[in-house]
């Protein structure tokens, strides 16, 4: 059986039959975060059926159209990824996952799927991979942009759950997009003496805690509020989206947070998200900096738009923690 690190205390590994007991209580412990949004959870509420759950993935395992892996953090099973759909005469799979909260916030999902990916393309040969979810599910949403895959559209009224229909988003990545930046390396430590990988962790949830907060997808209302938590009080952002002739413009948060809001809100802009699709990112000691491309649509004054951009992020460690100190952004 192979053990993938996917941390100082995270690995990844096959989750088997035989782990039927183990992943019930992970299951249990699971349930609130899981099943707002998926049946994942219901389909286990025994021993029986946890069995039968993953006896089932073994067999088609088995016939190579379906794999399963799960997530352990310090010993304890947290969560899991998983081949849903396995096709390898067509060259399209498509991935998952789920977790519970004792594992969420340290990117192991993220890269318990770079793992999968990278076997699909590389050893597999695969050309597509998807990513299903539900609109409104921010926290999964969140993971597809994070792996470069870019939302290919909208099956509206798609999945029934729980009495209602819900649009599921469809998003892939292929084989020519893959892989993403590399990561930094395990072995290398910031002036906090905390590894490298654990800072570019916290830098990637707070970059995409920003671009997540003007979300307002499915109904969604943004949270701008989420600006004010990712930066320093003393936070600049700068828009270099007019051009050279019409010069930079500076904002604090209070003047950068109230239009936006009013906008994500009011109806003038609807149906509206970003996501970063490549970043590289360079840890400086107690200081960083994170070169950010995005790509963002939405819905302005009833006509939907598509677009892109670069950012350039700086960022400086608090008593309390890592926090963004200036941003300056333009639109391509």
């Amino acid at each position: 059986m192979f053990t993938l690190p996917l941390g100082d205390t995270a690995q990844l590994r096959p989750l088997e039959p035989r782990h039927a007991q183990e992943f019930l209580a992970h299951i249990d412990r699971a349930r609130p975060h899981v099943d707002p949004w998926i049946p994942w959870a219901t389909f286990s509420t025994d021993r029986a059926s946890a069995t039968a759950v993953l006896q089932r993935y073994a067999d088609k395992q088995a016939g190579d159209t379906a794999r399963i892996y799960g997530i352990w953090l310090d010993g304890t099973l947290v969560g899991g990824v998983m081949f849903t759909r396995f096709d390898s005469a067509s060259g399209v799979c498509e991935v998952g996952c789920w977790l519970e909260a004792a594992g969420e916030g340290r990117g192991l999902v993220t890269r318990a799927c770079r793992a999968l990916l990278d076997w699909a393309f590389a050893e597999r040969g695969m050309s597509r991979a998807e990513w299903w979810v539900r609109s409104g599910n921010t926290r999964s949403v969140e993971v597809a942009r994070r792996l470069g895959m870019t939302r290919d559209g909208v099956l509206r009224k798609h999945t029934e759950y729980r009495g209602e229909r819900h649009d599921i988003e469809v998003w892939s990545v292929l084989t020519e997009e893959w892989p993403p930046a590399a990561e930094a390396s395990e072995a290398e430590t910031s002036a906090g003496g905390a590894p490298v990988s654990e800072v570019k962790a916290e830098l990637d949830r707070l970059t995409h805690t920003l671009f997540g907060a003007f979300t307002n997808t499915g109904g969604g209302l943004p949270d701008l509020g989420a600006v004010r938590e990712v930066f320093i009080p003393q936070g600049t952002i700068i828009a270099n989206t007019g051009g050279t002739d019409a010069g930079p413009v500076v904002y604090d948060l209070d003047s950068f947070i109230a239009p936006r809001e009013k906008m994500l809100t009011d109806g003038t802009l609807t149906e509206f998200s970003e996501w970063e699709v490549a970043e590289r990112t360079e840890v400086y000691g107690s200081i960083a900096h994170r070169f950010s491309e995005y790509r963002k649509s939405g819905v302005r004054d009833g006509e939907r738009f598509e677009g892109s951009g670069r950012k350039t992020i700086q960022f400086v460690r608090t008593p309390t923690g890592w926090r963004m100190s200036s941003m300056a952004w333009e639109d391509v």
